[in-house]
């Protein structure tokens, strides 16, 4: 049997919900071979809070783990996680198209779950110039929209959301999808969807209460995962959003400090409908 494969250039989260181990147990679950290009290790310190500690790893290792991949494997879809420098950012892009990748997912990561503080002031810049105009489908939440589109607040309202999604696809991607979940004050859960042609909204329910730790790596991963099996957009983007619906109704706490999202939670759904 031919297994479908994909990479993951992203960080590690050592607590688990989110990042390479994200994406390894998503692709898992959707009968994808998932494969790695480490980009940085995320620590968390129990004893400041769960303060986040970023260590990135050198540039010229992640190369080496690229080209280890996509030369001597190859692969049905790349999907991007944590970038956190300027120059780690335009190395992925770099290979995305070196290697004639079509199916590739950005999660366009600049701050760590929780904070509005973004890793390095140069990241979303260097996402604007070369990350974005090489992806299929690009996945920011709200904040990262408001970097990415260039405004000078985070969107807050359908119209700002919109706008944003707007200017990121004139930057170059294929498809914008806007996450807003539950944020906003809406009686559902939504994303905005943009294609270049028209708007279109992405239902799920609320779910209360909800961990979302690793929310966002593992919707983008879903989708990847969905392309590599060979679905179409809107098949791959319709699989990753239940996907992640069903991860975060399982999803439960950790510790003090986060809960993640269940990835078996498509799973158990799937066994109950067969």
């Amino acid at each position: 049997m031919t297994m479908k494969k994909a990479l993951t250039i992203a960080g590690s989260d050592t607590s688990g919900g989110a990042g390479i181990q994200a994406d390894l147990k998503t692709m898992e679950e959707l009968g994808v071979y998932g494969m790695t290009a480490l980009t940085v290790i995320v620590a968390q310190d129990p004893h400041n809070a769960w303060h986040h500690e970023v260590f990135p790893i050198d540039t010229t290792l992640i190369e080496k783990q690229i080209d280890t991949v996509l030369a001597g494997i190859g692969v049905d879809a790349v999907k991007t996680g944590m970038l956190p420098t300027p120059e780690i950012i335009e190395l992925a892009a770099r290979k995305i198209k070196e290697y004639g990748i079509q199916n590739a997912v950005v999660d366009p990561v600049m701050a760590c779950k929780g904070a509005d503080e973004i890793l390095n002031p140069d990241v979303a810049v260097a996402m604007r110039k070369h990350l974005v105009p090489v992806a299929k489908i690009i996945t920011p939440n709200l904040f990262e929209a408001r970097m990415l589109a260039g405004l000078d607040k985070t969107p807050s309202t359908m119209e700002e959301i919109k706008e944003a999604a707007r200017l990121i696809h004139e930057l170059g991607a294929e498809i914008v999808i806007v996450k807003v979940g539950g944020k906003l004050g809406f009686d559902t859960a939504f994303d905005v969807l943009y294609d270049g042609n028209e708007y279109r909204l992405l239902e799920s329910e609320k779910i209360e209460p909800a961990f979302t730790h690793g929310g966002g790596c593992t919707f983008s991963s879903a989708i990847a995962a969905s392309l590599a099996n060979g679905h179409s957009v809107d098949e791959a983007i319709e699989i990753g959003k239940e996907f992640i619906t069903e991860a975060v109704r399982h999803s439960f706490r950790l510790n003090q400090y986060v809960g993640p999202t269940n990835h078996t939670g498509y799973r158990k759904k799937l066994a109950t409908q067969s």
